[in-house]
């Protein structure tokens, strides 16, 4: 790697005006000098290939073959007094070895501009960038890791970026995004995440897994009046079902939306490894160090594509399509007590776009219709994906592919209940499957012999009794009330807990 030095000359000279000609003569020897190291490709925030590099009437450009892999939004900084600077972070690549972190200052136009102007797996030219050495401690805690030991800058009076057509693009560039920038032995298994579980919270690592699902991207208003979007993906290999995997920038999100369930493969780069005690399960994070590679050319990733084959041929996974609706939840974990009030306060403020929320509410149950029609108390789960089946059918519309002998049904609580407090009642909570069990104290054989005096009495022993009850309450417009409740457990109230909170005592107030 070439180093910069200061020559006899330069240092004899005098402190006085120097010429614009000195000032290019300089610019062109140290841009000769790293020549080796800038020739790199864009791999992250934003990535494009490396072909040429040459210098034209006193300048210098380079003109990148590549695409971009991933990008970092625009965020403003502050700069002088009066004025406010943009800056935009991407990474270009133009061979299987070496990529380059790109960093662009500027007015919010220039940078908005710009960062429009191409997309991951855009090729690009870029033209009078210029070369510094990169503070690798400082810089690789935000942005992924590069072999090179300098960057580039972009200036907005000096720089150009210009995308470039598929047409005009080496083939040989656009091979690179199938190339992870990683090890591609470097990664953990999902069933070694779960396995390590909390040891390796907060860990960065590789993770190399198919895409069972992706979700749609919810939108919320943080406390301080910043728009923030999410999207979480499930994604599984040989050894885990499903496993979670959360975007949380608008590049990583609009990524995500290309991939195909059940036939899509990534390698993921420097994710955040974290332990979510509200669901109890490991997690992982896009964050901003994060490269994601989308149907990898390894051999790995080519045993994990036969493994997809295998078992989408098999029918042997659930559907794609909606999460699992087994999810575990911490409830030690879930601390915060709310009245109704307060969660129908929030739920209008988030303007229909309310982030899923855990909490406790003590009320009582004040509607809970189980000593009229068993039909409406009880449904058929699919006994592979525990998904609701079709009625008339009684067949399960996600598990067809599944062959006949391997799928079964099987009856399950599935009720709706109102939940009052002195504030207010929110209105067809669901009770369902486990919860509702614990709570009515039988299961469903049991429940299905008893007399309808017996079951009225059974619903009198829970009806207007003071409960501690846990709750997650997400939007949904499809929703009777635009809020769905389901109810996580309901268990009679400590008296002296009961009415601490009645009194206002350890209130979580929103």
């Amino acid at each position: 790697m070439a180093e910069f030095s200061v020559s006899p000359e330069t240092a004899n000279i005098k402190k006085k005006k120097r010429s614009r000609e000195w000032f290019l003569q300089r610019f062109l020897r140290l841009a000769l000098s790293c020549w080796c190291s800038a020739l790199v490709p864009l791999t992250r925030p934003g990535w494009c290939e490396v072909q040429q590099f040459q210098i034209k009437n006193g300048s210098f450009s380079f003109s990148t073959g590549l695409c971009c892999t991933f990008r970092s939004a625009s965020k403003p900084r502050s700069s002088y007094i009066g004025t406010e600077r943009y800056t935009f972070n991407f990474t270009i690549r133009d061979s299987p070895t070496y990529f380059i972190n790109v960093q662009s200052w500027g007015r919010e136009e220039y940078i908005r501009s710009l960062s429009e102007s191409f997309r991951v797996g855009d090729c690009v030219t870029i033209e009078n960038p210029l070369i510094q050495s990169k503070e690798a401690e400082r810089e690789e805690k935000f942005n992924p890791v590069t072999p090179s030991g300098y960057k580039l800058l972009l200036s907005e009076n000096h720089s150009v970026v210009k995308t470039s057509s598929c047409y005009d693009t080496d083939t040989r560039l656009l091979a690179l995004l199938h190339l992870p920038v990683k090890d591609p032995q470097d990664y953990y298994s999902l069933g070694d995440i779960v396995a390590n579980g909390q040891s390796l919270h907060g860990r960065v690592l590789n993770v190399l897994a198919a895409v069972m699902a992706v979700g749609e991207p919810k939108y919320f208003i943080t406390s301080d009046k910043r728009k923030g979007q999410r999207c979480e993906v499930k994604l599984y290999d040989e050894t885990e079902r499903s496993f979670p995997i959360v975007c949380w920038d608008n590049e990583s999100i609009q990524l995500a939306q290309t991939w195909i369930p059940q036939e899509t493969v990534i390698f993921a780069s420097d994710v955040r490894i974290n332990f979510d005690k509200f669901r109890n399960c490991m997690t992982a994070t896009v964050i901003s160090k994060t490269i994601i590679t989308t149907n990898p050319e390894t051999a790995e990733a080519n045993v994990l594509f036969s493994f997809i084959k295998e078992n989408a041929q098999a029918g042997a996974l659930p559907s794609p399509v909606k999460e699992l609706p087994n999810e575990t939840i911490n409830l030690e974990a879930v601390v915060d007590v709310y009245t109704v009030e307060q969660l129908k306060e929030k739920a209008l403020q988030s303007d229909g776009k309310l982030e899923p929320l855990h909490g406790i509410i003590y009320g009582y149950i004040s509607t809970l219709d189980i000593d009229e029609s068993v039909s409406r108390v009880l449904r058929n789960r699919c006994s592979v994906c525990r998904f609701i089946v079709n009625e008339v059918s009684n067949t399960c519309t996600f598990c067809s592919d599944v062959s006949a002998e391997a799928r079964s049904t099987f009856a399950s609580f599935d009720m709706l209940v109102d939940v009052t407090d002195h504030t207010g009642t929110l209105r067809s909570c669901y009770l369902a499957d486990c919860v509702a069990e614990d709570t009515l104290g039988c299961t469903v054989p049991e429940f299905l012999m008893l007399e309808e005096d017996q079951r009225t009495a059974l619903k009198w022993q829970l009806l207007l009794e003071r409960s501690k009850i846990y709750f997650k309450v997400t939007s949904s417009p499809n929703w009777r009330t635009g809020l769905k409740v389901n109810l996580l457990s309901c268990k009679l109230a400590d008296p002296m807990e009961a009415s601490q909170s009645f009194l206002g005592r350890d209130w979580n107030y929103l």
